[in-house]
């Protein structure tokens, strides 16, 4: 197991073996991973999923979590998705490189219905794990060379925690300089 020196005061148990804690798709793409005994999963009161009460409340770096955002655009009437994932310090350059990306005019923020909707998970807890397999994974490269982070489950009442390689390392993600900004 891997010891995890972003937990601040939660107890963290191996993902594969409590599904309990994640979103039904979350939990089909943990078990197709390689590696998936490098994934932690933790508890949380589900009111203090936002990522801020969350690390204020346990004790986890500000700088260790990872936001997992829901872009979309239109071009020629066809609607595409993309999901972004950025540091909690820093936000998702929407409108220049997820805008370019995608290929479209202009690029915003799924709604909320959306984006719960496709992906089968939580707001607040949507999560690059388990995502539509057609949609491309936008992965900062700080992210991507974290050695911790805390991101979504899926759902509000649970957090993982992963390298920041495995992310790297799902299929349709890409690493992308200057994503976070």
């Amino acid at each position: 197991m891997v010891s995890w020196t972003i937990a601040g005061s939660l107890t963290v148990v191996p993902a594969a073996e409590h599904p309990e804690l994640l979103a039904d798709p979350v939990a089909k793409a943990l078990a197709a991973l390689h590696d998936p005994e490098l994934v932690g999963v933790t508890a949380i009161d589900p009111d203090l999923a936002d990522t801020a009460a969350f690390c204020e409340t346990y004790g986890s770096p500000l700088d260790a979590s990872a936001n997992c955002v829901v872009v979309a655009g239109k071009r020629a009437g066809e609607e595409r998705f993309a999901a972004c994932l950025v540091l909690a310090t820093t936000r998702a350059d929407v409108n220049g490189v997820v805008r370019k990306r995608l290929d479209v005019r202009k690029a915003s923020f799924a709604p909320m219905d959306t984006a719960v909707e496709l992906t089968g998970m939580a707001y607040g807890g949507i999560t690059p794990l388990g995502l539509p397999a057609d949609w491309p994974i936008l992965v900062d490269a700080a992210v991507a060379a974290a050695p911790e982070l805390v991101i979504g489950s899926g759902i509000r009442a649970g957090k993982i925690l992963i390298p920041g390689s495995v992310l790297a390392s799902l299929p349709n993600a890409e690493v992308v300089e200057g994503l976070g900004r």
